[in-house]
């Protein structure tokens, strides 16, 4: 299956609260990797795919709320989010942080 993304992603572990929009369904779980525009996100009842929710992210101090759309699940594994492309100049330094903290 070829690679769809448009940035590399690096692990990185960062705690992660997941808040499906529409019926307000919380899970926490934890990030395995993460880029510029999206994270794998480690949960064994994922969120199905399509589900637009906010992910709320902690990770070395600093905290992130980004919306996103889930892009794919793997049941049992986890689910696969690509962030919203109107990110705000903050949000992207703090992952750009992140990314460069973790490479």
């Amino acid at each position: 299956m070829p690679d769809k993304r448009n940035d590399v992603r690096v692990p990185l572990i960062a705690v992660a609260e997941v808040t499906e929009v529409a019926s307000g369904t919380r899970l926490t779980a934890r990030t395995s990797d993460l880029s510029r525009t999206g994270c794998y996100i480690d949960t064994l009842n994922p969120t199905p795919a399509k589900t637009v929710v906010l992910i709320h992210l902690k990770h070395a101090g600093e905290e992130l709320q980004l919306h996103a759309r889930i892009v794919y699940a793997s049941p049992g594994l986890g689910m696969g989010a690509r962030f919203d492309e109107n990110l705000s100049p903050a949000q992207l330094a703090v992952l750009d942080r992140w990314v460069a903290g973790a490479g």
